[in-house]
């Protein structure tokens, strides 16, 4: 639990300490093309990101809003090849799955030869990024943010009182965006989940920072919108796979094998929509946002 004297632009500022530390630390693993070595670098671009948004009312208008697009630009370069990994694992392990009839072994071996070439495809863009001053810029700016914070006035509030009222926005402005989702047409409501996705993540991100001065009421509140941001990662996930399918099934020469995957696509995105009720009323409960 904080201390009665900890500041929420201390508990920010720490925040953004811990991320760049990570952040740093991974470019020469990156490079080695290390396991999983991609995904933590672009989860703590988004950390970082989400930080400076959620808690922008902290610091000085406009102080960071160039190394906010810095860091969504080094996380666009990363995404590009992590986003292709995930695709053809996801895949090729769905293709284990099928029948004889099917010819599993033959689409698993399809699946994975497309997607190491895609991966071969994007990794230039990674390794053009980590070299380039954009990235030594971005480097830069957090170590001079951290040095001479921009912090406002209201910085100084004490933290538990005040992570407890920006972990209750950010769950008002998710629930809007399920409301959004569940009303919207089929045409609009994939777009719509993504959206309630990314607002989950927002506020799992914000309670992680509550949670490194206020312990296990803010690590409850994380639990609750990360169960919601899987779920919809799941739909996520499910839906860009069924969209693949359908563009390498007259390519591959694979048309059965496809289809049946591209089925069990579009049911696993189902089964994703059907919880989100269940799952988001565990998220939505005004108490879990009371930290002090």
């Amino acid at each position: 639990m904080a201390r009665p004297d900890t500041t929420v632009g201390q508990v920010l500022l720490d925040r953004i300490e811990a991320q760049a530390v990570v952040l740093a630390g991974l470019d020469d693993a990156v490079r080695a093309a290390e396991p999983d070595a991609v995904h933590r670098m672009r989860v703590a671009c988004r950390r970082l990101r989400s930080a400076l948004r959620t808690f922008r009312r902290l610091l000085a208008p406009g102080a960071t809003d160039a190394l906010v697009a810095d860091l969504r630009w080094l996380g666009a370069s990363l995404g590009r090849a992590r986003d292709r990994e995930v695709l053809a694992e996801r895949l090729a392990a769905r293709a284990r799955e099928l029948p004889a009839a099917c010819g599993p072994d033959r689409v698993v071996d399809a699946l994975e030869q497309w997607g190491a070439a895609e991966y071969r495809r994007v990794w230039p863009e990674v390794v053009a990024a980590l070299d380039s001053p954009r990235r030594r810029a971005l480097a830069t700016a957090l170590s001079t943010l951290l040095a001479d914070p921009p912090l406002r006035p209201r910085a100084a509030r004490a933290a538990a009182a005040e992570l407890s009222r920006i972990a209750a926005h950010e769950q008002r402005r998710t629930a809007g965006r399920v409301r959004t989702a569940l009303a919207a047409d089929p045409a609009d409501r994939d777009r719509a989940l993504h959206e309630v996705r990314k607002a989950a993540k927002r506020a799992r991100y914000a309670g992680e920072t509550a949670a490194l001065a206020l312990g296990p009421a803010a690590e409850r509140y994380t639990e609750r919108m990360k169960a919601v941001q899987e779920l919809l990662g799941e739909h996520q996930d499910a839906v860009v796979a069924a969209a693949a399918l359908a563009d390498r099934a007259a390519e591959d020469g694979e048309p059965f094998a496809y289809g049946v995957l591209y089925a069990g696509q579009l049911a696993a995105a189902e089964a994703a929509r059907g919880r989100l009720t269940e799952v988001w009323a565990g998220a939505a409960k005004r108490k879990l946002t009371r930290f002090d």
